[in-house]
């Protein structure tokens, strides 16, 4: 099978000839894993992680300036702005950062309506449609990214504004929400018209026990909003398929993202869902892609403990009838061993037919 073959044997739960698999790396980790294997990792394994393609700015668009929302942070070297105008206040620590929101001090509704947000308006899809053309012509599947709603919108306004917003003066939230929709419609409908596999989507919406809200307030705000751009989409190719990341535990929306019409659902932590239990219940209405822990197996595990997680997983939901896709459950860190990478894809080699 080719890896566009592959992908939609995967996410329509059809028989494939090997379980597909893939990962990601923060740098640190990613330079770990280069000095150990002697090159680099993304090269080193065979993933089945596709290809990315993306809208083009005009050569006209200027980024908007958001350095008037953060005069006190100008001459800091560790301080940095986002794409969507939100600044990141650097530790001393690996990757992290501590988000700081234009929009944490507003006070009034004009403030939201003032604010440059990042907006994809007259973006070109020729790139798109080229990439796309010539991926598929060499065998592997094309995906984009629609962006964050909820996730984009709470980083602009502030984590705990936001959540206040939604509950006191939910025009507020509403928007923000708005702004960012319309970005992912753009999306949605470029990646439809190019002809694209599959559209990535998500909002991180839960913690590891429970929502991070009332599930009815996901329903009222968010899930109509998710549903609008999967519909852009899925009006110009209906067979589109679209990949929904959430962290933790979202058993409580599982019906509705299938409602507004999610096919593959990431990252289905073993930590925060019993994994057999959703699937059974979803039946084959979700794909999934992820379901190997890196709160747990990853980092902490052996690479005994890797090769048997692996094997049971794929066995329990049967991966090679598809519907599954062997991933960590989020971007590995720099404390996990080289070598359960290295144990995950070697056990990911056997998962594969026979003849």
């Amino acid at each position: 099978m080719t890896k566009h073959e592959r992908f939609l044997a995967f996410a329509n739960f059809e028989s494939v000839d090997r379980v597909p698999r893939r990962a990601s790396y923060v740098s640190a980790l990613r330079e770990t894993m280069t000095k150990h294997l002697g090159e680099d990792p993304v090269k080193h394994f065979d993933m089945d992680d596709g290809a990315h393609a993306n809208l083009r700015p005009p050569a006209d668009y200027v980024v908007p300036d958001y350095w008037s929302y953060y005069p006190e942070y100008k001459d800091n070297p560790d301080f940095s702005i986002d794409y969507i105008g939100c600044g990141r206040l650097g530790c001393g620590f690996y990757h992290f950062a501590e988000r700081i929101s234009p929009l944490r001090n507003a006070v009034s509704f004009k403030e939201l309506e003032e604010f440059p947000y990042p907006s994809n308006k007259g973006w070109l899809d020729d790139n798109m449609l080229a990439y796309t053309k010539k991926s598929h012509a060499e065998g592997n599947f094309v995906w984009t990214f629609a962006g964050h709603i909820y996730e984009s919108a709470w980083q602009v306004r502030g984590y705990e504004e936001f959540l206040v917003d939604l509950l006191t003066q939910r025009d507020w939230a509403e928007y923000i929400l708005d702004r960012f929709t319309e970005n992912s419609i753009a999306v949605a409908e470029a990646a439809a018209r190019c002809g694209l596999d599959c559209l990535q989507t998500g909002d991180d919406v839960a913690n590891q026990r429970a929502m991070m809200f009332e599930p009815d307030l996901w329903r009222e705000v968010m899930k109509p909003r998710w549903a609008k751009v999967i519909a852009a989409a899925r009006a110009i190719k209906p067979d589109i398929h679209v990949w929904y990341h959430s962290d933790g535990n979202i058993e409580d929306i599982l019906d509705d993202l299938v409602e507004i019409g999610i096919t593959i659902l990431n990252p289905v932590q073993p930590e925060c869902l019993d994994i057999l239990a959703v699937r059974k219940r979803m039946g084959k209405n979700l794909a999934f892609d992820g379901c190997i822990g890196t709160q747990t197996t990853f980092p902490f595990g052996s690479t005994d403990d890797m090769r048997r997680t692996v094997r049971e997983v794929s066995e329990a939901l049967g991966g090679l009838e598809g519907g599954l896709m062997l991933s960590p459950t989020h971007v590995l860190e720099p404390e996990v061993p080289p070598e359960n990478v290295c144990a995950f894809f070697e056990t990911c080699d056997t998962l594969k037919r026979d003849n």
